[in-house]
C-alpha cells in the first residue's frame, strides 16, 4: 500500500502503520529472540581462551563490565524502540534525528555486523558437528588458510542455511517457535553445567583467579560487541510484536542481563570443573570440562549439542534482524527496492532473507578459518552503529523533548540525556580498542572483509540525495526525491 504526502502531492513511503508485517510475537518471544541472538557459539570456543588470558575472576569481571556497557546501550535502545516501534530499528531513529545519509551509515554498519555473524554461524555448525562426528569431513575440495575444506563438512553448514532461511521465509512465528524449543534445550544444558560444577567441581581448580596485568581483562572485553550483539534484534522486529511500547523497551534490558548471567555462569562452571593446566590442552574447553565433571563423553557431546543450539538461536535471531534492516533500506530506496518487498502470503522480507541465506550458504566453503575473520570484521561495524544510535538518542532528547516516550529512561529531568552521553562515551571507548596497536586490531583478512563491505556501502551512500534533513517525515521526503529523480519509476 502506498500513500501520498498531502504537503507535496508526490508519492511517499508506505504508511508506517501498514507495512504488511503480521503482529504475532509476544513478550516471551521478544526476550527469547534477544537472549538467543546473544548466546551463540562464542561461549563454547572462547571460554578456554578467556580463562587462560584473564583468569577466572578476571574473565568474570570483564564479562560483567561488558554486560553493564551493553545494558547502558540497551537502555538507549529501549527508549527509542518504544517511541518508534518500526521495523528496521536504528534506521528509523537515525532518519528522524540525523537525516538520510547518517541513517544509511548506521543501518549499513549494523547490517554488516549481523550478516557476518549469520555467516559465522553457518561455518560454526560443521565445526561443532565434527566434534560429535569426527569422520564428518569427506571429499576434499581445496585448502583455505591451511584448512582443508571437505564437501561433506561444508554441506552441513550450507544445508542448515537453507533450512533456517526457509523457516524464516514462512513466517516470524514459525521462527519464534523454533527459537523457543532450542532455547529450552540450551537452558537444560546450562542446568547440567551448574549441577556438574556444584557436585563434582572444586574451587581449587578455579585458580588463578587473575593473571598479571590488565591485558587479559581487555582481551576478554574486546569480544563484548560479538558476544552481546543481538539485543538490538528486538527493535528490528518490533512491528511484528503485539506488545505495549513500554514493555517492548523493557524486554531489551532483560535479554542483556540474562546473556551476561549466562556468560558468567559458563566461565565459573568451566573453571570449577577442570584445572587451568588441563583446560590449556583441551580441544573445546567447555565440553571437555563438563565431560571431566561427569566422567562421560556423552555429557561432553551433549554440551556441544548445547553449543549447536546456541548457534541456531543466534543464527535465527540475527537472520531476522538483518533481513528487516535490509528491508528498511530497500523501503527507503537507499538500496534496490527489491530488498523492500514482503512475501505476499507470509508477510516476511523474503528477498532480503534469500540474499542473506545465499551468503550463509556459501560461507562454509571458505573453511573454519572464516570463523575468526568474520567475528573480527563485523565487530567494529556493530560498535559504530551503537555509537550512532547513542548520539541520535541525545540529539532527539534535546531537539524533541516532548516526543512521546512510553519507556522513558532517567526520569523526567536530564538523567536520560546523561545516560545517552555515557552510552556514547562507552561506545567510543570500545571503538578505540580496534585502532592500530590495540588488542582488537584486525587481521588482514578481517580488514579485507570489513573494507569490501564498506566499499559497497559507499556506492549506495553516494546515490542518496543530499539535503534530506532529519525529522518524522524524513523517509517520505527521501522516497519522494528518489522517485522524482527516477521519473516516478517504482519498479
Amino acid at each position: 500500500m502506498s500513500t501520498t504526502d498531502p504537503r507535496s502531492a508526490t508519492p511517499a513511503a508506505p504508511d508506517r502503520a501498514d507495512h504488511g508485517f503480521k503482529k504475532v510475537l509476544g513478550r516471551l518471544d521478544a526476550i527469547a529472540l534477544g537472549f538467543g541472538a546473544m548466546i551463540g557459539f562464542g561461549w563454547v570456543i572462547l571460554t578456554g581462551d578467556w580463562l587462560a588470558e584473564a583468569g577466572t575472576m578476571g574473565a568474570v569481571l570483564a564479562l560483567v563490565a561488558g554486560g553493564l556497557i551493553m545494558a547502558v546501550v540497551g537502555l538507549v535502545y529501549g527508549e527509542l524502540v518504544a517511541a518508534m516501534p518500526y521495523a528496521g530499528g536504528e534506521h528509523n531513529y537515525l532518519l528522524r534525528g540525523m537525516g538520510a545519509r547518517w541513517a544509511f551509515v548506521g543501518s549499513w554498519a549494523i547490517t554488516g555486523g549481523y550478516i557476518t555473524i549469520v555467516a559465522f554461524e553457518a561455518v560454526a555448525v560443521p565445526r561443532t558437528a565434527q566434534y560429535i562426528f569426527p569422520g564428518l569431513s569427506q571429499i576434499p575440495l581445496w585448502t583455505v588458510a591451511g584448512f582443508e575444506v571437505n564437501l561433506t563438512w561444508a554441506l552441513v553448514g550450507s544445508l542448515a542455511a537453507v533450512l533456517i532461511t526457509g523457516i524464516n521465509i514462512r513466517g516470524v512465528k514459525h521462527a519464534s517457535v523454533v527459537q523457543m524449543f532450542v532455547i529450552l534445550f540450551l537452558l537444560i544444558v546450562g542446568l547440567m553445567m551448574l549441577f556438574g560444577a556444584f557436585t563434582e567441581g572444586s574451587a581449587a581448580t578455579m585458580e588463578p583467579f587473575f593473571t598479571p596485568g590488565a591485558a587479559g581483562f581487555f582481551l576478554v572485553l574486546v569480544t563484548v560487541p560479538f558476544l552481546f550483539v543481538g539485543f538490538d534484534v528486538i527493535p528490528q522486529v518490533s512491528e511484528e510484536m503485539h506488545l505495549p511500547p513500554k514493555k517492548l523497551g523493557g524486554t531489551i534490558i532483560v535479554s542483556v542481563l540474562l546473556a551476561a548471567a549466562w556468560y558468567v555462569m559458563v566461565v565459573l562452571t568451566t573453571s570449577a570443573s577442570m584445572s587451568a593446566e588441563d583446560l590449556s590442552g583441551a580441544d573445546i574447553a567447555v565440553a571437555d570440562a563438563m565431560g571431566s565433571a561427569f566422567d562421560s563423553t556423552i555429557v561432553a557431546n551433549l554440551l556441544i549439542a548445547g553449543g549447536l543450539a546456541g548457534i541456531l538461536t543466534s543464527w535465527n535471531s540475527l537472520l531476522m534482524g538483518a533481513s528487516r534492516l535490509l528491508w528498511a533500506l530497500g523501503n527507503s530506496r537507499m538500496v534496490p527496492l527489491w530488498f523492500g518487498r514482503l512475501h505476499p502470503k507470509y508477510g516476511t522480507p523474503a528477498n532480503a532473507l534469500l540474499f542473506i541465506g545465499a551468503v550463509s550458504f556459501v560461507a562454509p566453503f571458505f573453511g573454519a578459518e572464516m570463523l575468526g575473520w568474520l567475528v573480527d570484521s563485523g565487530s567494529p561495524s556493530i560498535v559504530i552503529a551503537y555509537a550512532l544510535v547513542s548520539v541520535v538518542f541525545v540529539i532527539l532528547r534535546r531537539r524533541e523533548p516532548d516526543m512521546e516516550r512510553p519507556f522513558r529512561i532517567g526520569g523526567g529531568g536530564h538523567g536520560g540525556t546523561a545516560i545517552g552521553v555515557l552510552s556514547v562515551v562507552l561506545c567510543l571507548a570500545l571503538i578505540s580498542l580496534y585502532v592500530p596497536g590495540m588488542p582488537a586490531f584486525l587481521s588482514a583478512p578481517a580488514w579485507t572483509i570489513f573494507g569490501l563491505w564498506w566499499l559497497l556501502g559507499l556506492v549506495f551512500l553516494l546515490r542518496i540525495p543530499t539535503g534530506i534533513r532529519p525529522g518524522p517525515d524524513a523517509e517520505h521526503r527521501l522516497v519522494a526525491e528518489v522517485e522524482r529523480r527516477r521519473g516516478g519509476d517504482r519498479s
